[in-house]
């Protein structure tokens, strides 16, 4: 890969250690990029990556329920975030939904892809998309549907 992308990493309470197994499986990929986390999951990203024997790139924001999540979605929103994963909770609920929901929409409206399990976070780290310089995302349409226009 011969670019270095910013890369946002977040993850609840009950998934910060499926987040730390995932850095520690690609920490050689990781290490080549700018990592950008809320709280505690910085903390917990840097140590793991500090622990396989690299020096991390690791930029800490507040934690979620303190802001961390609306800071990394004004990112998002100034084109700084090239790809977010966010390993959410589903099974508690989270006194900050709505920054939640806030973070999860800029990512879709602003056209970063934003992995939310380790699967997804994957197959997106290693897409052949990332080195080919020739492609350019499509940017979202919103636009009114013509079902004519279709033929359907």
């Amino acid at each position: 890969m011969r670019r270095r992308l910013t890369i946002a990493l977040v993850a609840h309470d009950q998934r910060k250690a499926d987040m730390v197994d995932w850095v520690i499986y690609n920490a050689e990929f990781l290490s080549h990029h700018h990592l950008v986390c809320t709280g505690t999951t910085g903390r917990l990203v840097k140590q793991a990556l500090i622990n396989k024997g690299f020096q991390p790139d690791v930029e800490c924001k507040n934690s979620g329920p303190m802001g961390g999540d609306v800071e990394i979605a004004a990112m998002v929103v100034q084109k700084e975030i090239d790809l977010a994963v966010f390993l959410i909770d589903d099974l508690n609920p989270q006194p900050h939904e709505a920054d939640i929901m806030m973070l999860l929409r800029q990512c879709r409206v602003h056209n970063v892809p934003i992995a939310c399990n380790r699967y997804s976070a994957d197959l997106m780290i290693t897409s052949t998309l990332w080195d080919d310089e020739t492609y350019v995302p499509t940017p979202p349409r919103y636009e009114k549907f013509d079902r004519e226009k279709f033929n359907l």
